[in-house]
């Protein structure tokens, strides 16, 4: 837990120290001023010849850090197959508790009350976490008192000496005396400790010190009670193995436990639920997901999202697990299998965090990777044998969201790789204008691109076939940075392109992995406020820097044509959002030229604004091979235009919409 970014936990949290330890992102548009964000902190510490070892063997070997990206992704991905399982699970195993009271009760009906128990669950996702977070503390103190409770009753009732199997001894002897039989069990063995690897992930809703405390001096103490119990009953009743939970309750609190059972199933499952949609907006904004539906479900509790088309999906693969296994030991192996393998790619991150970032010894890095790593390698193996048996599940979901991972972020980063080697020159696209005729026309024109820097060719392909642009032009670029959350005082960056008479901007909206990438606010006037503010502190900037540099980042040269930018960071709050007077370092400044441009883009924003987006499809060049070709033109295309368009991702009136066609070759 001392390895948070920012206090966010997590596979991705991990994997974003690296990137920024180590210059492994894979995100494109990444520039140095990302690394002056508030939440974009590194060690300051000299970097050791290991450190320094590891960094340059990724940096010499670009098929690693994909390899890397692809670990993170198996570990991501396993995470939504335990989404897909624990509700499974849990309800069916909660329900199947009633057999044991009605021994002719059909598993039919355990099925379809597991199955309606299922559909409410997901039906109700929509209304948002916080409708019913109130009871999840005391459905989860009921529940671990509960089977504390039920374990010492156990222990005293049946068997007072169980504690003995607190000694590790026993677990040698064990799986000396049972063999293989004994190593095969632990498939089984593993499910005493899953949710374990949860604690790590809430760090982002709970601090380190209470996740610590909770677990020890809770959570901890009435497991261990609940298993000692439950093995004290088992000593007893050798025969009772199946369903020995419910067997083990005494019959004057069965029911009363039982309904806590159900509730604490449904609270567990809500928790993973909500994991996965908050896992999925992350993929989407490492360009490692199509682009999906992203709704707020609370204005007050920042990250309470609801994805509609995940959470359907979801609840079908559910309802296909319950119906389709109706046994909980091949559900349990499948949950195992999705588990522990999340589990080993923590401790392998953790290893590189350790080196990378911590710049400890590689002595230490393999001491903490083969304390833990063997453990779970070991259960790992174990699992693995179950595969037959369920554990094909976790193991055919991951391989497909990884498909579909890989296959978006490879197109996506194809595509960003061909706007970069087209762009258009400044030079170039003034010295077209005499004979093309251009024009400008009232209104401002906003032209997102995915580049950062440059004028993106859609731009170019735009003015081909419409010789005429806006008063005032802003190319906005949406990106999302290696930090779990951009405050929004450093959201925008807004330059410069070209010599001011042109009116020629550039705004870069910068978001953190964990940030939802959509303006549930007026975008619009942000936007022109945040503009206005760099004119009027435009020459203050300059004088403190004294540095002209182009859009791209390189030294002033012919070819660009003088396009002068420096960024500026915005002091913005929403309570600022309708006030276009800023000062500079306390003075207001009274240049009339720089007053003068200012009404000129007032004027701008009421004549108009147009959204001018580019709508790009991908195809697979003719000498491609099959494999790429199929990635490409079948699966990449068909996720292209079965998800989220630009324009609905950042709610744009279609009335003020104008797309701009164009065709990638990758």
């Amino acid at each position: 837990m001392s390895a948070d970014d920012n206090g966010e936990g997590g596979t991705f949290a991990l994997y974003s120290l690296l990137c920024r330890h180590a210059r492994l992102s894979i995100l494109p548009n990444q520039q140095p001023t990302d690394e002056t964000l508030s939440a974009y902190s590194t060690e300051d510490s000299a970097d050791t010849w290991q450190s320094s070892l590891l960094k340059l063997f990724f940096e010499k070997h670009p098929r690693f850090q994909k390899g890397l990206l692809i670990f993170v992704l198996l570990g991501t991905c396993m995470t939504i197959g335990d989404g897909v399982i624990t509700p499974a699970i849990s309800v069916f195993s909660a329900v199947s508790g009633v057999q044991v009271k009605i021994n002719q009760l059909h598993d039919n009906y355990v099925v379809i009350v597991s199955c309606i128990i299922l559909v409410g669950l997901f039906s109700i996702q929509h209304h948002g976490t916080h409708r019913v977070a109130f009871m999840f503390a005391p459905v989860v103190a009921a529940w671990l008192l509960c089977i504390s409770g039920i374990g010492i009753y156990n222990i005293f009732q049946w068997n007072r000496q169980v504690y003995r199997a607190l000694s590790p001894v026993y677990m040698f002897r064990f799986l000396k005396t049972t063999g293989i039989e004994g190593w095969l069990s632990l498939s089984g063995v593993v499910l005493s400790i899953t949710g374990v690897e949860t604690m790590y992930a809430d760090m982002g809703h709970f601090s380190a010190l209470s996740i610590k405390i909770a677990f020890t001096c809770l959570v901890y103490p009435c497991l261990i009670l609940a298993y000692m119990g439950e093995a004290a009953f088992l000593s007893k009743h050798h025969y009772d193995i199946e369903r020995s939970f419910y067997k083990a309750i005494p019959e004057a609190v069965f029911w009363p436990v039982f309904i806590v059972a159900t509730f604490a199933a449904v609270v567990g499952s809500q928790a993973v639920i909500s994991a996965t949609f908050s896992i999925i907006s992350q993929c989407c904004a490492l360009n490692c997901f199509p682009r999906v539906k992203i709704v707020h479900t609370s204005s007050k509790i920042y990250g309470q999202i609801y994805v509609p088309e995940v959470n359907w999906i979801l609840m079908c693969l559910c309802l296909a697990v319950t119906i389709g296994l109706r046994d909980t030991n091949m559900m349990g192996h499948a949950y195992g299998l999705a588990i522990t393998t999340v589990m080993f790619v923590t401790t392998c991150l953790m290893t590189l965090i350790i080196i990378i970032v911590w710049k400890q010894g590689i002595i230490k890095a393999l001491t903490c990777f083969l304390l833990f790593g063997s453990i779970e390698l070991l259960y790992i193996s174990a699992s693995v044998c179950k595969i037959p048996e369920g554990g094909w599940i976790p193991i055919s979901l991951s391989f497909i969201f990884m498909a579909i991972m890989f296959t978006w972020n490879y197109g996506t980063m194809k595509k960003h790789k061909f706007d970069v080697e087209n762009k258009v020159s400044m030079s170039k696209m003034l010295s077209l204008g005499p004979c093309l005729g251009m024009v400008r026309v009232p209104g401002i024109g906003l032209i997102f691109t995915n580049l950062a820097s440059g004028i993106p060719a859609i731009f170019g392909h735009f003015i081909t076939n419409l010789p005429a642009f806006h008063q005032v032009l802003v190319f906005v670029c949406a990106k999302s940075v290696q930090v779990p959350y951009v405050s929004e005082s450093e959201r925008l960056v807004i330059s410069r392109i070209g010599p001011k008479e042109f009116y020629m901007f550039r705004c870069i909206v910068r978001y953190g992995y964990k940030d939802i990438q959509q303006e549930n606010y007026n975008f619009d006037n942000k936007l022109v406020s945040a503009i206005i503010q760099f004119i009027e502190s435009e020459d203050c900037v300059q004088e403190q820097t004294n540095e002209l540099t182009i859009d791209d980042g390189r030294n002033l040269n012919a070819e660009d044509l003088g396009a002068s930018q420096h960024t500026l960071k915005l002091n913005w709050s929403h309570s600022e959002k309708n006030s276009l007077a800023f000062s500079c370092d306390g003075q207001q400044l009274q240049d009339e030229s720089y007053k003068v441009e200012s009404l000129q883009i007032l004027k701008a924003k009421e004549s108009g604004i147009t959204y001018i987006v580019g709508h790009s499809y991908a195809e697979a060049k003719k000498s491609s091979s099959i494999l790429k070709k199929f990635g490409i033109d079948v699966v990449y295309a068909f996720l292209s235009k079965n998800c989220r368009e630009p324009d609905i991702m950042l709610e744009v009136v279609h009335t003020s919409l104008l797309e701009v066609g164009m065709v990638y070759h990758v």
